[in-house]
Protein backbone atom coordinates (compact mmCIF):
# COMPACT_ATOMS: atom_id res chain seq x y z
CA UNK A 1 0.00 0.00 0.00
CA UNK A 2 1.28 3.09 0.68
CA UNK A 3 3.99 5.23 1.96
CA UNK A 4 4.12 8.46 2.92
CA UNK A 5 6.11 11.24 5.33
CA UNK A 6 5.66 15.19 6.12
CA UNK A 7 7.53 17.06 8.96
CA UNK A 8 6.68 20.61 9.87
CA UNK A 9 8.19 22.71 12.72
CA UNK A 10 6.95 25.93 14.17
CA UNK A 11 7.07 28.46 17.06
CA UNK A 12 5.80 27.35 20.76
CA UNK A 13 3.27 29.81 20.49
CA UNK A 14 -0.54 28.89 21.01
CA UNK A 15 -2.04 30.63 17.68
CA UNK A 16 0.46 27.87 15.68
CA UNK A 17 -2.23 25.11 17.83
CA UNK A 18 -4.50 25.24 15.27
CA UNK A 19 -2.11 25.61 12.43
CA UNK A 20 -0.44 22.06 13.74
CA UNK A 21 -3.93 20.58 14.00
CA UNK A 22 -5.40 21.13 10.18
CA UNK A 23 -1.73 20.42 8.97
CA UNK A 24 -1.69 17.48 10.22
CA UNK A 25 -5.40 16.41 9.10
CA UNK A 26 -5.11 17.49 5.47
CA UNK A 27 -1.91 15.01 5.10
CA UNK A 28 -4.09 12.43 6.61
CA UNK A 29 -6.86 12.88 4.59
CA UNK A 30 -5.01 11.43 1.12
CA UNK A 31 -6.08 8.15 3.13
CA UNK A 32 -9.90 8.85 2.78
CA UNK A 33 -10.46 8.52 6.60
CA UNK A 34 -14.20 9.14 8.07
CA UNK A 35 -15.17 11.87 9.63
CA UNK A 36 -14.86 10.62 12.94
CA UNK A 37 -11.13 9.32 11.93
CA UNK A 38 -10.00 12.82 11.48
CA UNK A 39 -12.00 14.39 14.00
CA UNK A 40 -9.84 11.59 16.39
CA UNK A 41 -6.68 12.75 14.84
CA UNK A 42 -7.38 16.34 15.27
CA UNK A 43 -8.06 15.80 19.17
CA UNK A 44 -4.97 14.12 19.45
CA UNK A 45 -3.03 16.49 17.62
CA UNK A 46 -4.17 19.70 19.54
CA UNK A 47 -3.64 18.08 22.79
CA UNK A 48 -0.17 17.02 22.25
CA UNK A 49 0.38 20.53 20.59
CA UNK A 50 -0.85 22.42 23.61
CA UNK A 51 1.45 20.43 26.04
CA UNK A 52 4.33 20.96 24.28
CA UNK A 53 3.87 24.83 24.22
CA UNK A 54 2.41 25.05 27.64
CA UNK A 55 4.16 22.70 29.78
CA UNK A 56 7.80 22.22 27.66
CA UNK A 57 8.34 25.43 26.74
CA UNK A 58 5.59 27.71 29.38
CA UNK A 59 6.68 31.52 29.37
CA UNK A 60 9.54 30.45 26.99
CA UNK A 61 9.82 30.59 23.21
CA UNK A 62 10.88 27.38 21.30
CA UNK A 63 10.21 24.58 18.25
CA UNK A 64 7.53 22.03 18.04
CA UNK A 65 8.14 19.59 15.93
CA UNK A 66 5.30 17.36 14.67
CA UNK A 67 6.56 14.31 11.93
CA UNK A 68 3.58 12.21 10.52
CA UNK A 69 4.39 8.94 8.71
CA UNK A 70 1.56 7.01 6.95
CA UNK A 71 2.31 3.33 6.41
CA UNK A 72 -0.19 0.67 4.65
CA UNK A 73 -3.04 2.05 5.85
CA UNK A 74 -1.82 3.25 9.83
CA UNK A 75 -0.94 6.96 11.29
CA UNK A 76 2.11 7.49 13.43
CA UNK A 77 2.50 10.89 14.73
CA UNK A 78 5.38 12.23 16.67
CA UNK A 79 5.03 15.66 18.85
CA UNK A 80 8.55 16.72 20.04
CA UNK A 81 9.43 19.81 22.16
CA UNK A 82 13.06 20.48 23.45
CA UNK A 83 11.43 22.17 26.87
CA UNK A 84 11.99 21.26 29.95
CA UNK A 85 10.90 17.70 29.72
CA UNK A 86 8.67 15.82 32.20
CA UNK A 87 9.70 14.92 35.85
CA UNK A 88 7.24 11.86 36.51
CA UNK A 89 5.78 10.83 33.55
CA UNK A 90 3.91 8.00 35.78
CA UNK A 91 2.65 11.00 37.58
CA UNK A 92 1.83 13.05 34.23
CA UNK A 93 0.12 10.28 32.31
CA UNK A 94 -2.78 9.65 35.41
CA UNK A 95 -6.20 11.73 34.77
CA UNK A 96 -6.33 14.92 36.25
CA UNK A 97 -2.94 15.28 37.19
CA UNK A 98 -1.54 18.95 35.74
CA UNK A 99 1.37 20.39 36.77
CA UNK A 100 0.14 24.01 36.09
CA UNK A 101 -3.02 24.30 38.24
CA UNK A 102 -2.79 28.12 38.06
CA UNK A 103 -3.66 27.77 34.50
CA UNK A 104 -7.13 25.81 35.11
CA UNK A 105 -5.89 22.74 33.18
CA UNK A 106 -7.93 19.42 33.10
CA UNK A 107 -4.90 17.41 33.21
CA UNK A 108 -6.73 15.02 30.86
CA UNK A 109 -3.94 15.56 28.01
CA UNK A 110 -2.61 11.98 27.82
CA UNK A 111 -5.99 10.53 28.61
CA UNK A 112 -7.43 11.96 25.34
CA UNK A 113 -5.00 11.41 23.52
CA UNK A 114 -5.09 7.37 24.71
CA UNK A 115 -8.95 7.35 23.82
CA UNK A 116 -8.89 9.02 20.57
CA UNK A 117 -5.38 7.01 19.10
CA UNK A 118 -4.61 3.40 19.00
CA UNK A 119 -1.66 3.75 20.66
CA UNK A 120 0.46 6.82 22.88
CA UNK A 121 3.81 6.61 23.96
CA UNK A 122 5.32 9.18 26.04
CA UNK A 123 9.31 9.63 26.05
CA UNK A 124 10.90 12.58 28.57
CA UNK A 125 13.82 12.53 30.31
CA UNK A 126 13.00 15.52 32.31
CA UNK A 127 15.03 17.68 31.01
CA UNK A 128 16.33 17.54 27.10
CA UNK A 129 11.88 17.86 26.23
CA UNK A 130 9.72 15.04 25.31
CA UNK A 131 8.55 13.56 22.44
CA UNK A 132 5.06 12.36 22.23
CA UNK A 133 3.89 9.22 19.42
CA UNK A 134 0.70 8.38 18.84
CA UNK A 135 -0.64 5.39 16.20
CA UNK A 136 -4.09 4.74 14.42
CA UNK A 137 -5.08 2.49 11.67
CA UNK A 138 -7.71 3.39 10.07
CA UNK A 139 -10.83 1.63 9.99
CA UNK A 140 -11.76 3.03 6.79
CA UNK A 141 -8.77 0.92 4.96
CA UNK A 142 -9.59 -2.48 6.20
Amino acid sequence: MSHNKMKIEFLSKSENESFARVAVAAFVSQLDPTIEEISDVKTAVSEAVTNAIIHGYGHEQGIVTIETEINDGEINIAVEDKGIGIENLELAMQPLYTSRPDLERSGMGFTVMETFMDNLQVESNGENGTRVIMKKRFRSLG
